[in-house]
């Protein structure tokens, strides 16, 4: 086993240039180069499927598989190996040939390197919101196809303007991928409504659930009802308190906790079970390891793990419910505060709400009662700058409107900024793939006052940690939006040469001071 290992695609990455000896996140050498021959495997994979329809079984270990490799999903080298051999497995059906080798992801030209590796990225993005789809019985074959695209192209020489053509292609296939989740979604539980969510814990057994998949925590609530167990939601499931058929269940009560990275503080010592259904998961202290539970593709190793079922099938959470009621809780009402001192979250902002009130939003606009938009949004982190994110909502003024989506919202999604309209400041449109509901917005806005995206009164203000938000900036910059202000930093993966050309083109901006950024936006 080698103790080398690179690996460069989270916004913590060492030293800002990539992880060599250990990686940030938590993950060991021998985890992260079984990923590097994952991916290779599902290189292999798609170059054995040659431009023909795709198995079922290959589809879903390619998108599986990609999943997989998103930071903070799977910690356990043994479950990694277990999947690239099924997909070897399933390539040798194919009678394919020559083999990619793993090391070749990282090799060769700085700039085709950043390319590749931008791309795949990208794709590994996508695949989570294209499994959070595929478990709720909603596929795109244009979407399902072009992950063996992508990946197939991973392999081939480019140049640099065809491999800017095919990241721009790529956002434009991730659009479809998120509008299909927002489709899966919105078609199992109902469109988002404005909900107020508690921040604070009441007594008794409870059950913590974190992640993204909504089937889970649907399947949690039902198995859960009438059996004394208090949910909370936490980090990206806070959105779910929007939805009519998970907001129906009496006892999902609130949301417990900020952001993923403040996991091992807030879980400590913890007196309920924590349920992982995607990432962030961090490597557990010993104080709260024996009431984590995992599933899907989350994997770390010697924890808990509740099976996969067929698609369509329903999980047993049995083992996540007997774990609650042998903890108990806690014995009297806890309080509890987000990071600005807040007790009470508001979410439900999804597109449809919003475009309820668009004839007030737009009357609002052309009265001056609102003079900007701003959606500051993306993953949430533990590298020092995050706070940036919370200063500039503070410092927006009275006339404007903050949108926000993923958990980066929780740097200031307790702050009380006040209404205009009837209507809070800050819009909480759901979870990051819920950009889509952004862009739908933006849209039926630019059409609303018969301009351009990039002529309305609206800024994208940007964090990033993981591979979702990759995928999610290229749909952007696929769709032409200019000016976008990205940070805390910029990723390592992009050279010097790419950036400039995506400066260039786009007009991208990395974060300053919140000062000074919006006396360049508001003049």
């Amino acid at each position: 086993m080698s103790n080398n290992m690179f690996c460069f695609q989270c916004e913590q990455t060492a030293g800002g240039k990539g992880c060599v000896t250990a990686g940030v996140c938590g993950k060991n050498p021998e985890t992260a180069n079984n990923q590097d021959e994952l991916t290779a495997a599902l290189i292999d994979l798609a170059r054995a499927a040659g431009g023909k329809s795709p198995s079922k079984t290959a589809t879903e270990l390619v998108i599986q598989g990609l999943f997989t490799t998103i930071t903070n999903v799977n910690f356990d080298p043994a479950k990694v190996a277990e999947w690239t051999a099924a997909v070897k497995k399933e390539t040798a059906k194919c009678n394919s040939g020559t083999t990619y080798p793993a090391k070749d992801l990282w090799a060769g030209d700085p700039d085709v390197v950043s390319l590749r590796s931008t791309l795949l990225l990208g794709m590994r993005g996508m695949a989570a919101y294209a499994w959070h789809a595929y478990v709720l019985g909603k596929e795109d074959a244009a979407v399902s196809d072009w992950f063996f695209k992508g990946l197939k192209a991973l392999s081939e020489e480019h140049s640099v303007n065809d491999w800017l053509g095919l990241l721009m292609e790529f956002g434009g296939v991730n659009l479809k991928c998120m509008g299909l989740l927002d489709e899966a979604n919105t078609s199992a539980y109902g469109h988002p409504v404005p909900a107020k969510v508690t921040t604070n814990v009441a007594k008794g057994p409870f059950i913590v659930i974190t992640g993204h998949d909504l089937l889970d925590l649907k399947q949690l609530l039902e198995q859960t009802e009438g059996k004394g167990i208090n949910i909370y939601t936490h980090g990206e499931m806070l959105p779910a308190h929007g939805y009519p058929e998970l907001k129906k269940y009496a006892h999902l009560k609130g949301n417990f906790g900020t952001a993923w990275q403040s996991q091992q503080k807030e879980f400590n010592n913890l007196p309920a079970p924590i349920l992982f259904t995607t990432n962030c998961l961090m490597p557990p202290r010993a104080s709260y390891s024996d009431r984590i539970f995992t599933t899907s593709v989350v994997a770390y190793p010697e924890l808990k793990h509740i099976p996969d079922v067929e698609i369509g099938g329903v999980k047993d959470f049995t083992p996540v419910i007997e774990k609650a009621l042998e903890l108990g809780g806690w014995d009297t009402d806890k309080e509890f505060t987000g990071i600005n001192g807040g007790s009470e979250l508001i979410t439900g902002f999804g597109h449809n709400t919003v475009m309820s009130v668009a004839g007030t939003v737009i009357d609002a606009v052309k009265a001056g009662a609102i003079k900007h938009f701003f959606l500051v949004g993306g993953c949430d982190g533990a590298k020092p700058g995050r706070n940036y994110y919370t200063e500039f909502v503070k410092q927006t003024p009275q006339d404007t409107v903050v949108l926000t989506l993923a958990c980066g919202k929780f740097r200031f999604n307790d702050l009380n900024l006040g209404e205009i309209g009837g209507l809070p400041r800050i819009l909480d449109m759901g979870q990051c793939n819920d950009a889509y509901s952004a862009i739908q917005v933006a849209v039926a806005l630019a059409g609303a006052f018969e301009c351009g995206v990039n002529d309305l009164p609206l800024t994208l203000v940007l964090s990033w940690y993981e591979q979702k938000a990759v995928c999610i900036l290229l749909t952007l910059l696929s769709l032409g939006i200019k000016d976008i202000y990205i940070g805390p930093s910029l990723p390592a993966f992009l050279s010097p040469t790419v950036l400039g050309v995506l400066v260039e083109k786009f007009n991208l901006h990395p974060i300053t001071t919140p000062e000074q950024d919006l006396k360049a936006i508001l003049g």
